[in-house]
């Protein structure tokens, strides 16, 4: 793929508002799939595979959770050269998520602040498009990632995630559990540490339930926020292992605002991705991995812009890195020249 077709989008899609861009892109993606125009964003797949979690990922660069919120977009979003992709975040009812305007660029800091509330079809529609959908056909890994619903209250929420899971377990090659959006409000209570204990070990139980009923063990990672300080990234990390969770995702978006103060839309609610993401996110990953050890999987994911930042979340930790507004930035040669680096590392 060349750089021109995303060079010549950008400056249009950055002169609508940010949300429309983002529907308009999908819309665009999922019409044009599979036609002669698909070329625009198509790259090569560069492999450079990796054993994490019982999973053959067939290289080490995958897209994260929340840009195809509905699984719309899976086959066209892998044909940008991803070896995994990570599609919700889904919740057992569909809701409209919160207020607009709730997705704003910050433009000077290659940066995102999103208050999007979970916005999603629900778990039947999003079941069916994965159905729909060709991705895992060609080799390569699907996460489904889940949460709760807004109006389902904080002490309730484990009955959602339970619902989820059973529904996506068929179709995921691993599940998400997303307990760090800043966005539903409590959610964030359920990385404290008896809430985690409790929801935990209801997944933990229900994962047996159903990997006796379908023939097969799916993999549960959990989505922590950068937001923690070290004492409780220790805490989660003891949690993890005790209750068999086969990795973590760190990290989603932050609340914290020191890098972007002054600037356009910077005191927005929300969470934060993007460039002022990056140390927040390595310095979690790093801690992760003290705690947790050689060998146990860790997802890097936040404030990837280039294919240096992508190697720093393998040195600070990570086994395999996501990408989400780095991809909005910079397009999908993005995910080519990350994927290549990573093979040229591994290769050498």
């Amino acid at each position: 793929m060349s750089l021109l077709p995303y060079a010549l989008a950008r400056p249009f899609l950055f002169r609508l508002d940010a949300e429309a861009a983002h529907e308009l892109t999908l819309g665009t993606l999922a019409r044009l799939h599979a036609t002669p125009l698909e070329w625009a964003w198509r790259n090569a797949f560069v492999p450079d595979p990796v054993e994490l979690a019982g999973l053959r990922f067939p290289n080490r660069i995958g897209l994260a959770a929340g840009l195809d919120k509905n699984a719309r977009c899976i086959d066209a979003l892998g044909a940008m050269g991803f070896g995994f992709v990570e599609v919700g975040t889904v919740t057992p009812r569909p809701q409209a998520g919160n207020p607009k305007p709730r997705l704003f660029r910050l433009r000077a800091a290659d940066a995102l602040i999103n208050r999007l509330g979970f916005n999603n079809d629900g778990l039947e529609a999003f079941v069916a498009n994965v159905q729909r959908s060709h991705f895992r056909e060609q080799g390569r890994l699907l996460g489904l990632n889940i949460g709760k619903n807004a109006v389902t209250p904080i002490e309730q929420a484990t009955s959602d995630y339970l619902a989820c899971l059973a529904g996506v377990y068929p179709h995921a090659d691993y599940v998400t559990v997303n307990i760090s959006s800043p966005n539903t409000k409590n959610l964030r209570a359920l990385q404290s540490d008896e809430a985690l204990d409790a929801l935990l070990a209801a997944l933990a139980a229900r994962r047996e339930q159903l990997a006796v009923q379908h023939g097969r063990r799916v993999p549960l990672f959990v989505k922590i926020a950068p937001d923690l300080d070290e004492a409780q990234v220790d805490v989660i990390a003891a949690t993890l292992r005790r209750h068999g969770m086969d990795g973590v995702v760190a990290t989603n978006t932050t609340i914290a605002r020191d890098r972007v103060q002054g600037m356009p839309h910077a005191e927005e609610a929300g969470g934060l991705s993007g460039a002022p993401l990056l140390a927040a996110s390595n310095r979690v990953i790093a801690q992760l991995r003290a705690a947790l050890g050689a060998g146990y999987p860790i997802i890097g994911v936040g404030g990837v812009m280039s294919a240096d930042d992508a190697l720093g979340k393998l040195r600070a930790g990570a086994d395999v890195v996501q990408i989400y507004t780095g991809l909005i930035y910079r397009g999908p040669a993005l995910v080519d020249q990350i994927a290549k680096a990573f093979a040229r590392q591994h290769s050498s």
